[in-house]
């Protein structure tokens, strides 16, 4: 079978792909040869900006189907029909390192999930935590930074982790989840995914819930010990890659339930703690597990550059009937999350392929810009309101309003009769068992106890110490023992 014809950018043929022109044989090179330069310019540009978090990633498609009905609570269409499927993507990947990094390292995984829904795409960006590490947004740059290389060392810090977490008693229940047996999942498909934020859905008749969305492994959780980890990091970096892909091309096709809990509007003011605290989860006695659907992987990407490295993200893409909440960590996501795509990717980037809506078309007056395939006719105008026939408003709210009054300034979270930093780390560290608890300590030890400083460890052991007296003696213990070897 005859191959095709290999050409140019601009489709001319090439006729030699192994050899470069040059002033005779053996003499320099000519800036005449097209495909040289064109080979070599291109490849100079073939690498983009990874993202400054979640930058090692995997991802596979597959679907979601509603197996119960959910209509009371929202009017998303795609969720109104028992037994309906709709499109998915999702992507995996770790937080904090690089994309050159180990999957099977001690760190929180990304879970995010595009809906390619009839009403347009609609993006669920959470991790594998239903809690996080901070409450605001305006400290998520700085956490960020002391969380990665040192700008002097080149390197993760100990000192830098724990300094930051010192001055952050709201990171003492992520900290507990972190150092766990969950902080280091077996694979991505034995692991469960969170919205981690709460959401507002809203039904037919406008009336607003606030929702927390937990997808649980139906392959059943299995998670490595540091030990197990820092072997399997060692031996193959790219493990939850290639237990993902192989499973998938296989037709072992991983799967989640997915369970919401469901707080009506005007019970969140008077809630106990402030049911938006992104460190907080809901007690599951106050509201319950209910079951929406199944999500299925069942085919991986073709390419993983054009599909996973150029997917793109953002908590705003919302479809009729969710909307956010007063989250104040998801009201700071809603803008960065769609800009660092615009800065990685370009304006235009939602154009791709992977992250145009498949069972939507977008419509709007968008124009120009770097990679612009969309730019429409002479007929079509690039502003509105207009006298042509253009896309107008549906004038029709995605979800019903919020009531809002004070005066504008920087303020605090507002204060609810139980809220504390600490109450649910210890109630999460006295569910454990005596073993689950000795590798806890063990692993916050084994970094604690590598703090140059003793006021930073001094103030990290007051954190342990009121979340639970056992759990911040053990702690201590440890980390003196460690320190006094």
């Amino acid at each position: 079978m005859s191959k095709r014809t290999l050409t140019t950018e601009s489709g001319a043929p090439v006729a030699d792909n192994q050899n470069s022109a040059t002033a005779g044989v053996g003499g320099p090179l000519l800036i005449q040869d097209q495909q040289l330069l064109e080979k070599l310019a291109r490849f100079n540009r073939e690498r983009i900006p990874e993202r400054v978090v979640h930058a090692r990633g995997s991802a596979a498609y597959g679907h979601f189907e509603v197996t119960d009905d959910v209509t009371a609570y929202t009017s998303a269409a795609f969720l109104n029909t028992v037994g309906k499927k709709t499109e998915t993507f999702l992507r995996f990947s770790t937080v904090a390192d690089s994309l050159g990094g180990a999957d099977a390292v001690r760190d929180p995984r990304g879970f995010a999930l595009k809906f390619y829904t009839e009403e347009g795409n609609y993006d669920l960006v959470g991790n594998n935590t239903p809690v996080f590490f901070i409450k605001d947004p305006i400290k998520f740059p700085d956490f960020i930074h002391s969380q990665k290389r040192d700008p002097f060392t080149g390197k993760q810090e100990p000192d830098n982790v724990w300094d930051f977490w010192a001055h952050a008693p709201e990171a003492t229940h992520q900290i507990t989840w972190l150092m766990g047996d969950r902080g280091i999942p077996a694979s991505y498909r034995h692991m469960n995914g969170y919205g981690s934020h709460t959401y507002q859905w809203t039904n037919d008749k406008g009336e607003a819930f606030f929702v927390k969305y937990h997808f649980k492994t139906n392959q059943g959780i299995r998670c490595l010990s540091s030990e197990q980890g820092a072997e399997l990091a060692g031996q193959d970096p790219n493990s939850h890659q290639t237990d993902l892909l192989q499973a998938i091309e296989r037709g072992v096709y991983p799967s989640w339930t997915l369970y919401v809990q469901i707080m009506p509007a005007a019970e969140a003011e008077d809630y106990r703690f402030n049911p938006f605290d992104l460190t907080k989860v809901w007690p599951h006695a106050d509201y319950p597990l209910q079951r929406v659907g199944r999500l299925v992987l069942d085919r991986n990407p073709d390419n993983v550059f054009a599909e996973v490295e150029q997917a793109a993200f953002s908590p705003n893409n919302f479809v009729p009937g969710i909307t956010a909440s007063p989250d104040k960590m998801l009201q700071g996501r809603l803008f960065a999350y769609a800009d660092a795509q615009r800065y990685r990717l370009g304006v235009n980037h939602t154009q791709l392929p992977v992250n145009a809506p498949k069972a939507a078309v977008a419509d709007n007056y968008g124009r120009d810009g770097f990679m612009a395939t969309r730019n429409g006719s002479r007929t079509d105008k690039n502003y509105e309101p207009n006298s042509h026939q253009g896309p107008a408003e549906t004038g029709l709210a995605l979800g019903a309003p919020r009531a809002v009054s004070g005066y504008t300034g920087t303020h605090a979270a507002p204060l609810h009769t139980k809220d504390d930093d600490f109450f649910q780390a210890g109630e999460l560290y006295r569910l454990m068992s005596d073993a689950e608890k000795e590798r806890l300590v063990a692993n916050i030890a084994g970094g604690l106890s590598q703090v140059s400083r003793e006021d930073v460890i001094e103030k990290n052991l007051a954190h342990f110490h009121a979340a639970d007296a056992d759990y911040g003696k053990r702690v201590e213990e440890a980390v003196r023992a460690l320190r006094d070897a």
